[in-house]
């Protein structure tokens, strides 16, 4: 599921830019061998922009077929404030997959403020999403959705990925993949004309960022992963019980404190008898949308309080009202969580290329995923492993390499961060993976929830360890008062 502000550039053999003002503003500025143009970078939905320059790169779709169809990548790059940056860009690789990184970046541009005083920033929209010749069904989105979110159902799954497919036009769903991806990244940094990059991965980020490691070690100067995915995890097959894991954790900060217990009791068990009854009647809240305001009435289900419960789980400071939103649904008050189950819907619609997931997903991990009985019981079920087989079935599976799912273990410097109450990619796989980095410094922010490179010192932190990369010389002892966010009490916060 966060990232930049603006950076970037010296071209190379083709003259300087001094100030990222002139940078952005100026037409037709060369970075390497590519032009670039003023752009403004926004988030669908969201109030904030990002001025930057934009182009575009064609690459082979298949690279075994030289002569075979192109397609264009969206590349943007957001100046440095120096008047001589480093010679070596920042690469952001968003998360997923499915998430442009041209659309994301706006919304984590602060992270970036202390390197942007260093370093330019390069944005490149993974293949399949965004601008990046984007993998599209529309028609099947809308139903593709609900039954993600609100009534999971392996046939219906199945339909709607036959349909997706069939509405795919001029592409070829099994050349999108991450060492695709991986495959433009080398071609962008080649095309820019600079020796290195760092790289700067986010959730499913880190696996691309991993992965170019693998392949291209010499290339790499420096790599900040955040929310770490292990080469060696089959992803989807922990995600039931590293949610429920999360869950408890963070309801039991308020059974242990006086104010909350007292109001709410147990959490968790409001949360399973609310679910139980749900599974048993479902209810009809009229609700105000929480984009447009406008009155709606839905059906609130069990597995829309699931989703509900799954998103407030990434981030800490939302999950610390749940315990409240909660109380008011046992009272008969749904109205609430129905508009907040009503938000995860168009949040994954806005932000989630569903094509090129499942282009991912079914060549990387489905083929080794397995029913657990251990999930039974959990928020998620068994049900997501279940629709991914039911959508792979019929999904073109691309190749991944046979060392694809083996640890990397290059001799670069990789400083890798967690939060202690991320649901989907916890502390333990950044020690997997810290393991077998032999140049490597994992950093664990108490309190905090999935992606956490914007949180308190952190970007200070990552920009330090950019200017100089020795992982064991990095002083983090700023991290040291975070903290977990109390629950609320009540409608006006949590206690004093």
């Amino acid at each position: 599921m966060t990232l930049l502000r603006a950076l970037v550039l010296i071209v190379a053999g083709a003259g300087t830019i001094t100030a990222a003002s002139d940078a952005i503003a100026a037409p037709n500025v060369p970075f390497g061998r590519l032009q670039f143009q003023p752009c403004t970078l926004s988030a669908p939905g969201q109030p904030v922009t990002v001025a930057a320059r934009c182009t575009t790169l064609r690459v082979p779709e298949d690279r075994t077929r030289a002569q075979g169809r192109r397609i264009e990548l969206a590349i943007a790059w957001v100046p440095s404030t120096a008047r001589n940056p480093a010679p070596d860009p920042v690469l952001m690789l968003a998360g997923g997959p499915g998430q442009s990184a041209l659309d994301s970046y706006p919304l984590v541009a602060g992270a970036f403020r202390e390197l942007q005083r260093q370093r330019h920033v390069i944005l490149v929209d993974q293949r399949g999403t965004g601008r990046s010749h984007p993998l599209t069904c529309p028609a099947t989105l809308d139903k593709a959705l609900e039954t993600m979110i609100e009534a999971p159902d392996p046939a219906t799954a199945r339909t709607m990925t036959q349909e997706c497919l069939a509405e795919l036009r001029d592409a070829d769903p099994r050349f999108y993949t991450t060492n695709d991806y991986v495959a433009d990244l080398e071609s962008v940094r080649d095309a820019l004309g600079v020796e290195q990059v760092d790289l700067i991965g986010v959730s499913y980020g880190t696996r691309v960022g991993l992965e170019y490691l693998r392949r291209h070690p010499q290339r790499v100067r420096a790599a900040v992963l955040d929310g770490v995915v292990p080469p060696t995890l089959i992803l989807g097959a922990e995600h039931a019980r590293n949610l429920d894991a999360a869950v408890d954790a963070q309801f039991a900060l308020c059974e242990r404190d006086v104010a909350c217990r007292a109001r709410y009791g147990s959490p968790r068990a409001r949360l399973d008898a609310l679910l139980a009854q749900l599974r048993q009647q479902p209810r009809e809240v009229t609700y105000h949308d929480p984009v447009t305001n406008e009155l709606r009435q839905d059906t609130l289900t069990a597995d829309a309080v699931a989703g509900v419960v799954r998103l407030h789980a990434y981030a800490p400071q939302l999950f610390a009202m749940l315990p409240m939103l909660l109380e008011a649904a046992t009272e008969g008050r749904y109205d609430t969580l129905m508009a907040q189950a009503r938000m995860v819907e168009q949040l994954v619609g806005e932000q989630i290329a569903v094509a090129l997931q499942l282009s991912v997903a079914c060549a990387e991990d489905a083929p080794w995923l397995q029913p657990n009985p251990a999930d039974a019981g959990t928020l998620m079920g068994g049900e997501f492993i279940e629709l991914m087989q039911a959508q792979c079935a019929v999904w073109p599976r691309g190749k991944v390499p046979t060392d694809f799912h083996a640890p990397v273990t290059v001799e670069r410097p990789v400083l890798l961060l967690s939060g202690q109450f991320d649901p989907v990619t916890p502390p333990r796989y950044g020690e997997r993976v810290a393991s077998e980095l032999p140049r490597s410094r994992h950093l664990v922010l108490r309190g905090q929830g999935h992606g956490v490179m914007g949180v308190a010192c952190a970007p200070r932190l990552i920009a330090r360890f950019l200017e100089k990369p020795e992982p064991a010389q990095l002083d983090a002892s700023c991290l040291d008062a975070l903290g977990a966010t109390p629950p609320f009490a009540g409608a006006y916060g949590w206690e004093p």
